[in-house]
C-alpha cells in the first residue's frame, strides 16, 4: 500500500456511505486505496420493533460486512441516533478516528441536509479534518493516536433527494462516473438488510436498492453517464484546493457546476 493512499467515508449512520459514495470508494479501492467507513452512531434508532441495543448490534454487523466487500474496515464513534451534536466530547471522538485512520481523502455529509444528525456529522468531520494535525488538540483517548500531517482532502456528498432542508436544489461541484462499479455499490447496500423494513414502516419507502439506483441514474444524467455520484469539495483556508479525485480517477471525474 502506497503511503497516504487511504480513503475515509465518515457519515452519521450505517448505510449512509453506501447510498452516497460507495461507488467512488470502490473506484478508489481499485486504484490501490485502503478503505475505511466510519459512522457517528451504530444506527440504534433504526427499528420500529427492536430495542436500541439489539438493532445497533445488528447494524454494526451489517456495516462490517459492507466494508469487507472493499477489504475495508468499519469504525463507530459511539454516539446515539437523534443526538449527534457538535460538542467537545464528540469533536474529540471524531478527531481520534481521523488520527487513527490517517486518510488522505475524506467524504462527509453535505452541510445542508434533511436531518440534524447528518448536518452535525458534516460539521464534526470538517472540524476533525482541520484539528487532527494540531498537537495541542488532545482527544483523551487511551492510548491516543498521534496527530496527522496536514489536512486531508474533504469532499461533501450530495444530500438526500439533492435538496437542502428547505427543499431547494443543491449545487454540486463535480460528478464521478460509477457505471463500472454500480454492482459493487448495490452489493454493499444490500448488506444493510435491517433498513429495508425500517424505511418501509417509518418513511413509507420500499425498493431500498432501487431508490439508490434511481438517485445514481439522476446524477448520471446530469453528468452524461449512466450512474454517478456528485461531490462538492471543501476548499476553505488551509484545506487542499486541487482536486485529488480528479488526479486519481482521471476521466471518470466530470468537473463543473451541476
Amino acid at each position: 500500500m502506497e503511503e497516504g493512499k487511504k480513503a475515509l467515508a465518515f457519515m452519521a449512520h450505517p448505510d449512509d456511505a453506501e447510498f452516497l459514495c460507495a461507488g467512488t470508494l470502490a473506484l478508489l479501492h481499485k486504484m490501490g486505496y485502503e478503505i475505511y467507513i466510519a459512522t457517528m452512531t451504530a444506527g440504534d434508532g433504526g427499528s420500529m420493533e427492536l430495542p436500541p441495543e439489539e438493532i445497533a448490534r445488528i447494524r454494526i454487523g451489517e456495516a462490517e460486512r459492507s466494508a469487507k466487500i472493499l477489504q475495508g474496515e468499519y469504525i463507530c464513534a459511539g454516539m446515539k441516533d437523534f443526538f449527534v451534536i457538535v460538542s467537545e466530547e464528540n469533536i474529540k471522538r471524531a478527531t481520534e478516528i481521523l488520527r487513527r485512520v490517517r486518510p488522505s481523502i475524506v467524504f462527509a455529509h453535505h452541510p445542508a441536509d434533511y436531518m440534524l444528525d447528518h448536518e452535525s456529522a458534516s460539521i464534526l468531520v470538517r472540524h476533525a479534518c482541520f484539528c487532527a494535525g494540531a498537537p495541542n488538540m488532545k482527544t483523551d483517548a487511551v492510548p491516543a493516536a498521534s496527530p496527522i500531517d496536514g489536512i486531508p482532502y474533504l469532499y461533501y456528498c450530495m444530500p438526500v433527494d439533492a435538496m437542502d432542508h428547505f427543499g431547494r436544489p443543491v449545487e454540486m461541484g463535480f460528478y464521478v462516473d460509477i457505471g463500472d462499479v454500480i454492482g459493487i455499490k448495490e452489493e454493499m447496500l444490500r448488506c444493510h438488510e435491517s433498513q429495508r423494513e425500517w424505511l418501509l414502516k417509518h418513511h413509507g419507502i420500499d425498493e431500498y436498492v432501487e431508490r439508490m439506483k434511481r438517485w445514481a441514474e439522476e446524477a448520471g444524467r446530469k453528468a452524461g453517464v449512466r450512474f454517478a455520484e456528485p461531490f462538492l469539495q471543501h476548499r476553505g483556508h488551509a484545506y487542499p484546493r486541487d482536486n485529488k479525485l480528479k488526479e486519481v480517477l482521471g476521466p471518470l471525474v466530470k468537473e463543473g457546476s451541476f
